[in-house]
């Protein structure tokens, strides 16, 4: 294990992240360790980790089974919590934060898309996408709602349950609803692992326009060099630790990587 550095009482690791010229990044890792377990059986998910995720941009986490992408996105989204070292959404420590406001920050800051879609069956699309307003005893802003819903096509499909939906369908109403807060960041973990090849690009697709057209953040971890072209930048992890960052990715380019890094 590499630079595990456990913090003494009143002790932080510092966040010597590059933010870009003084501007702050959506979410940053600063020396962040993941432990599991402890002596002979500790597990190290995540290995000293040091990473600045750009506000208005997107970005693919990558790397062979059991690199830590799925836990820096779970630390990073606040739904768990690094050994050492310190996590920021914006400028705000989540290791600052109890249980409570950790919860609160992920439904008003941030937003969730996952492989199993994770729609509630009774509520029509549009009940679906407004869930986050709902839970939060929020008024939606009817004009954004609009925006979403227009951008993606979803316009004759708001009255419609789950079970009326396509897979494609379906992805895309939980990309609504990640999207409807106005989050920080949305965070995407294996959002097209569930979709054909056909409803897997057209919601690619999407996630790309929403960063470009409506300047969102969206982080996502995938497995598949295609969905990471879509990407602006491309984070490679092996072993628990970053070990390469890919401007303007590729397909080819990504595929040569992780066939370097060891795909899984």
């Amino acid at each position: 294990m590499r630079g595990l550095r456990l913090p003494g009482p009143g002790r932080a690791a510092p966040a010597d992240v590059d933010t870009a010229g003084g501007a702050v990044p959506a979410a940053r890792a600063a020396h962040a360790s993941r432990v599991y377990g402890a002596g002979a059986t500790a597990v190290v998910a995540l290995d000293d980790v040091t990473i600045a995720l750009p506000a208005a941009q997107f970005t693919a986490v990558m790397g062979p089974s059991g690199s830590g992408k799925s836990t820096l996105m779970h630390c990073l989204a606040g739904l768990d919590i690094v050994t050492s070292g310190q996590v920021f959404l914006g400028n705000t420590d989540l290791a600052s934060l109890t249980d409570r406001q950790r919860t609160l920050l992920r439904r008003d800051r941030l937003g969730f898309v996952f492989q199993s879609f994770n729609l509630l069956p009774t509520l029509s699309a549009a009940e679906n996408i407004l869930l986050p307003c709902d839970l939060a005893g929020r008024r939606p802003d009817t004009e954004w709602f609009a925006t979403v819903v227009d951008k993606l096509a979803l316009a004759d499909r708001l009255s419609h349950r789950p079970a009326e939906l396509s897979g494609g369908q379906q992805q895309r109403v939980a990309v609504g609803r990640a999207l409807i807060s106005r989050p920080e960041v949305v965070f995407a973990d294996e959002p097209t692992g569930a979709l054909d090849s056909r409803s897997g690009r057209e919601l690619l697709g999407f996630l790309r326009s929403v960063v470009d057209e409506l300047g969102q953040t969206v982080v996502m971890v995938t497995h598949d060099p295609g969905a990471a072209a879509y990407a602006d930048r491309v984070v490679f992890l092996a072993d628990g630790s970053v070990v390469e960052e890919m401007e303007g990715p590729t397909r080819d380019l990504v595929l040569a990587t992780m066939g370097r890094l060891g795909s899984g």
